[in-house]
Formats: C-alpha cells, structure tokens, sequence
C-alpha cells in the first residue's frame, strides 16, 4: 500500500477519487526498510530539508503550513521534536488546538485555526487541528450531524482560500494501530516521568477506537484535494515515521523550490570595518 515511496521516492498522496480504508494500511508497515538504513536515510533528508527551510525563511514569499493528526499516543510530538529538531526554529511556528476557551467558542469554529495559520517564510505546524470539529465533535456527539456534516466542505473552501494565497497546505494522518497505542499509553502510566501525558479520559476515548477510525477516514476521504493533499504515514516504527514525514516535507519544499532573494547592489569588493 505504501509502494510508491519505495519505487520512485516519492510520497504517494491521497487523492480524492481514492476508496481509503485505513483498514488496508498497515501501520506497522517497513516499506521494505531496515532501521540502519532509514536512520542513516533520515538525517540526509533533514539536510536537504533545513538547506530548502533556510532557503523558504528567507524568500519569504509563500507558507507551508502541516496538518498532524493521529489517535491519542499517535505520535504527534515525538514527530515535531524528530523533524523540526534540525531546522531554523525562527521559521517554524506550532501550535496546538485543544478544547475551545471561552472566546473561541464565542465565534466560528475556525476563527481561531486561521488566527494561526503561518506568515509567509514560515512553516506552521498544527498539532491538532481544524479536523477536531469532524473527529472528535462528532465521535462525542458535541454536535449533530446536520452540523458537522457541512463542515467538510467548509474545511475545503478555507484551505483552498489559504493556497490561493501563497500557503501551501500538508495534511499527515500518523497511522498507528490500536496495540501500538496500548503499548505507548501503558509507558505513559508506568513511567513517573511520562505520566504527566495520561488522563483517565484517554481510555474513554480508546473506547471509541472504530468510531474514530471511521471519522478520521470520512475526514481523509472528503477533504483530500490537489491544493491540501493528505498523506497516509504508517506511525508503529517511529524511525519508519520520522523518515515518511521528512520525505514529506522535502517532496513540497522541492515544489516550492524556494530561492535566496538576490543580495542589494554595491556589495562587490565591500569591506566590514
């Protein structure tokens, strides 16, 4: 299922016409690697992807912004620390959505999503994300259908009004598997120094282990376009997932093609003093 990124190094994206069944994606899914080897792949990678960052941040001319959403333990942090561990943090952004504050709920749900959305030479990371209003409001019932049904399409309009003007838009689902998940969440309980990440409602939640599953596929299924693409990455290895995300990246930085802005005239022969 994940064969392309094998066959010509370059990640295959969901596309809208795709019949995704997150069911025939393996989350423990090597693409045909060894450790060693994506170890040693991934810090090339991230050599190439802090060159093009370095590149981005000083065009200043588009954005980027990546969508990371997973189940609970799916890896989302450990991914932010592992990626953007090499790049220039002045030109990363991240930001996180949990349950809506008081005033955020006085507006639109996405009021204050946008309010985030990255500056032109910025990567935007969102650890969470939008998608909360079609996952978990509708997995807990927070809202009835009839309104969380039309926001699939208000997600699309607001991300093709961002690419319309210059953010180029990653949507990455971590794909890891309900065992997996029982694995990280028991750490999480067994290590003082983990257990601060715990809460009683994260077994509630795996509960609803196929409720969610389902909305994350709907979600994939129906927001997928050219402009904001979504990636499928198998997230039980976290060296198989670190390398598929900074494949990622650099595949659209590489679009992008970002270039230094040209140095202003009279520098030849100039001495510092």
């Amino acid at each position: 299922m994940y064969g392309p990124l094998m066959a010509d190094d370059v990640v295959k994206r969901c596309r809208a016409d795709d019949h995704i069944d997150l069911h025939d994606r393996d989350p423990g899914d090597k693409l045909g690697w060894d450790k060693q080897w994506a170890q040693a792949a991934f810090a090339e990678e991230m050599a190439v992807v802090s060159d093009l960052q370095r590149k981005f941040f000083a065009a200043e001319n588009t954005a980027l912004l990546v969508v990371l959403q997973a189940m609970d333990a799916g890896g989302k942090d450990g991914t932010i620390r592992s990626v953007l561990n090499g790049v220039n943090p002045a030109g990363v952004d991240v930001n996180s959505f949990g349950v809506p504050s008081d005033e955020e709920r006085a507006h639109d749900y996405l009021w204050r999503v946008h309010a985030h959305a990255p500056a032109m030479g910025q990567i935007g990371i969102f650890n969470r994300s939008h998608y909360e209003d079609v996952l978990v409001v509708r997995v807990k019932g927070f809202a009835p259908e009839s309104v969380w049904s039309k926001r699939y399409d208000h997600i699309k309009h607001f991300e093709k009004m961002l690419a319309d003007e210059g953010t180029h838009v990653v949507k990455i689902f971590l794909n890891v598997s309900k065992e997996k998940q029982r694995e990280r969440l028991q750490d999480r309980v067994d290590d003082p120094d983990e257990r601060w990440k715990f809460r009683l409602g994260d077994l509630d939640d795996r509960k609803l282990w196929d409720d969610y599953q389902a909305a994350f596929r709907d979600a994939i299924r129906k927001t997928t376009t050219p402009d904001a693409p979504w990636y499928i990455v198998p997230a039980d290895r976290k060296w198989v997932r670190n390398l598929v995300v900074a494949k990622i990246l650099r595949h659209h930085l590489e679009q992008i093609d970002p270039q230094y802005p040209p140095a202003d005239e009279g520098f030849e022969g100039l001495i510092v003093e």
